[in-house]
């Protein structure tokens, strides 16, 4: 397994010949795809976020709007609430803090920076999200098998009982 705090630029590395053949999409092209998908999310649209995901029952998902979810119907039902409570939103970065890759896997802990409406609120404002997200290769392709997002980006010396 290989990390990293800067993205690759070459296609994601395997040792047999038939790994090789179904890489096809850089670690740049999965997070590209990855991150215009979470854009559209912040507009409400769940959908290209959900056609990442894995078809199998072991996906999970956490995020701010729930307790963690298992399993692909859960999952979706939760995607479809998020998305449904925002708005007029983007995404305007993401900080890559590291990446793991490995012939079946990729893991990237990155801080996303959002802007959307909320809810009932009036206004759209930003947020920063600390996102750990695991992919994992399925009938050579990348799927989505977990997500967690969380809106801690500081520090506090409340540690778990932060109010923020």
């Amino acid at each position: 397994m290989r990390s990293s705090a800067r993205r690759s630029r070459s296609l994601i590395r395997y040792d047999r010949i038939e790994d090789r053949a179904l890489a096809l999409m850089s670690l740049d092209e999965l997070l590209d795809r990855y991150h215009r998908a979470a854009d559209a999310f912040s507009r409400g649209d769940p959908d290209p976020v959900k056609e990442l995901y894995s078809e199998a029952d072991d996906v999970t998902l956490a995020n701010p709007f729930g307790p963690a979810r298992r399993g692909r119907r859960a999952v979706m039902a939760a995607l479809d609430y998020a998305s449904s409570r925002m708005s007029d939103g983007q995404v305007l970065a993401f900080d890559e803090l590291a990446h793991y890759t490995s012939a079946e896997l990729v893991t990237i802990l990155e801080v996303e920076h959002w802007r959307a409406r909320i809810g009932n609120h009036s206004s759209v404002e930003p947020f920063d999200l600390r996102v750990t997200t695991t992919f994992r290769r399925e009938n050579g392709e990348w799927k989505i098998v977990h997500r967690h997002a969380d809106p801690i980006s500081t520090d506090d010396d409340s540690g778990p009982l932060r109010t923020s």
